[in-house]
């Protein structure tokens, strides 16, 4: 009996120890929870202010010239301190900022690859003079080329199409030696497009509609086209209402800055000419070609010209031409020609066009018509009558960078039955943006399968929809002409297609797999580029650069300060570029840019802080040349 009463003695004795314990373990739990409350409400505080900060406001349009000084209304964007968040792989005290001064102001408008000083050392003949002949390393200019003394934001589209500011393009002459035709005129302080051609004085409106009762035009067969000899590209200007994109080229000739007109509309065009190497297209790129009095020979130099047009012709593609020799008996006077002359041209066209398998489909009133076969299976039956042009034996079709044309028929894939498309079928637009290109489904691509192709969509869709946080103008108006300087299979430019912009889809040379073609059959246009180089156009044409891991490929390759200084030249006051790349690649780039009048921040990639792929947006800040006084 002693053992219970002892055990009961002593559990009265401990009830208030136990006590005690509760109370503290309760204290213990209540302070955890405390602290995990606050931990979770600095959290969500840090993540919305996180978010807040990560959207970059684009400047507001500019109207006055700032005479070499950043403009006052430019929005100021914070630099970010990177040494307390990322250990980078080399030593960031030792990278100092270059700064680059304003090149003279009378490399306004240089074009280093088409420059006409440089241009009259090479040969004229067929037009070789005129190609692509790009300055030596120690030519490079290692300054910023200026835009002219009270340069202005060009008009928003569609405005931009028949307007165009006077100060940022001041040549007259297209208004004076083309103002019977139409092309431009000087309005006041504005230079307005009424639209016409010297094939089309009623406006291309009209000349378009004029085509359209001979193919179709609307029915979304025909979507990527391309205007050899473009002048101001009014022709491709009118066709982007029909859902059909141009790509427009001209030489940089006695018709001055007619490219640069074309883009200052926000109109797709380069610097370009059929010389003596193929053009920078794939083969089976477009839907319908055009010449409107491009004054190229068709008919000359064992047909080249011509074949090469068919190189870039899809199966079942249209070629229309206008002008000499069109209608040439009721023109010819107006030509200053012999009728002679004019019908021996003819003839010889009709029977090139023949010998490369094409039926004409008619020739009515100032338009001629032919059509390129679906595939080759009958043309290759008629080499036996018509052995000459031949077909190539082995020309790598697609390959256009520095590449000699030939005086052969590139060959179409071939096929089971007389009644296939060579290549495959292209769905009708808009269906074929997102549908996957022929040349994927029959593994022309290596490596790149319909799987591959159909989440490399989904994937742009939402960093698009990504960039739209962190630049909420990209999609309303704010830019127009866009480039992907690596454009792989132009998913981005597809993940834009219902905005009021266009994409020069760039694939960079050498990378050992091309789908400049997969990007064409998606009804996108693009070019091939070698980023060592400048590329084809004006300054000042571009409103947004896209670039993808450019850096990255390139870093080895050439100097990227050159790379940056390109996009420099062909960036609008207070256009904006978007460079996607690794952390390491992207503070390099930073490093260049706070030279360049550049103001930049570097942000986290889409799917959150822990990955090492980072974001770069960076804004031009707006500045001009300055006169010299006198």
């Amino acid at each position: 009996m002693a053992l219970p009463n002892f055990s009961l003695s002593m559990a009265k004795d401990s009830h208030p120890s136990t006590k005690i314990q509760a109370d503290q373990r309760n204290i213990r739990i209540a302070s955890i929870l405390l602290v995990i409350a606050l931990c979770s409400i600095s959290y969500i505080i840090g993540a919305w202010q996180g978010t807040a900060s990560s959207t970059l406001i684009t400047p507001s349009k500019v109207t006055k010239s700032s005479q070499c000084r950043p403009d006052k209304t430019t929005s100021e964007t914070k630099a970010l301190d990177f040494q307390a968040h990322h250990q980078v792989g080399f030593n960031e005290s030792s990278v100092k900022t270059e700064a680059f001064f304003p090149c003279d102001l009378k490399y306004s408008e240089y074009t280093p690859c088409q420059d006409p000083r440089r241009a009259r050392k090479f040969e004229k003949t067929m037009m070789k003079y005129r190609e692509r002949h790009c300055p030596k390393k120690e030519e490079f200019l290692r300054c910023l080329i200026p835009a002219p003394p009270n340069y202005k934001n060009p008009f928003s589209w569609p405005q931009s199409r028949d307007y165009a500011w006077y100060d940022n393009i001041p040549h007259r002459e297209l208004s004076i030696e083309k103002a019977v035709q139409n092309w431009i005129q000087v309005d006041g302080k504005r230079f307005r497009f009424p639209g016409g051609g010297t094939m089309f004085p009623r406006g291309a409106d009209a000349y378009i509609d004029d085509i359209n009762k001979l193919v179709p035009l609307t029915d979304g067969s025909i979507r990527t086209a391309l205007d050899t000899g473009c002048g101001v590209a009014s022709w491709g200007a009118y066709l982007l209402k029909r859902d059909i994109l141009t790509m427009s080229f001209a030489p940089r000739d006695s018709h001055e800055a007619q490219v640069q007109f074309a883009l200052e509309r926000g109109v797709p065009a380069m610097i370009g000419i059929i010389a003596t190497e193929r053009i920078l297209y794939p083969a089976r790129a477009f839907d319908m070609a055009h010449c409107s009095r491009c004054l190229i020979p068709w008919n000359k130099h064992d047909g080249m010209y011509l074949i090469e047009v068919d190189r870039v012709l899809r199966p079942g593609g249209y070629w229309i031409l206008s002008g000499p020799p069109i209608r040439w008996k009721q023109y010819y006077k107006g030509w200053q020609r012999t009728e002679e002359d004019l019908k021996q041209e003819q003839d010889e066209i009709e029977d090139l066009a023949s010998r490369l398998c094409w039926k004409k489909v008619v020739e009515e009133g100032d338009l001629a018509i032919w059509q390129k076969p679906i595939n080759h299976a009958e043309c290759i039956k008629d080499r036996n009558i018509h052995r000459n042009p031949p077909i190539c034996d082995n020309n790598d079709p697609d390959s256009a960078w520095y590449k000699k044309m030939d005086a052969c028929i590139t060959p179409l894939p071939e096929v089971n039955s007389p009644t296939d498309t060579a290549g495959g079928t292209l769905e009708k637009w808009p269906q074929r943006a997102t549908s996957v290109p022929p040349r994927i489904h029959t593994g022309s691509v290596p490596g790149i399968t319909p799987k591959i192709f159909q989440d490399d969509t989904k994937l742009w869709e939402d960093r698009v929809n990504y960039y739209k946080k962190l630049i909420p103008p990209l999609t309303k108006g704010r830019f127009r002409n866009i480039m992907d300087m690596n454009a792989g299979l132009g998913s981005f430019a597809a993940a834009l297609v219902h905005y009021p912009v266009w994409v020069m889809n760039v694939v960079p040379t050498g990378m050992g797999k091309d789908t400049l073609g997969v990007i064409y059959e998606r009804g996108f246009i693009g070019t091939y580029q070698d980023w060592c180089e400048a590329f084809s156009t004006y300054p000042r044409t571009y409103d947004l650069i896209h670039a993808d891991s450019v850096f990255s490929i390139y870093q080895d390759r050439c100097d990227i300060s050159y790379i940056l200084l390109e996009m420099d030249r062909i960036l609008r006051p207070e256009g904006t570029v978007i460079f996607r790349d690794t952390v390491e690649t992207l503070v390099k780039i930073q490093s260049i840019t706070d030279g360049m009048r550049w103001k930049s921040r570097i942000m986290d990639h889409e799917s959150g802080p822990f990955n090492p792929e980072k974001i770069l947006v960076a804004v031009k800040i707006y500045w001009t040349g300055q006169p010299k006084k006198q």
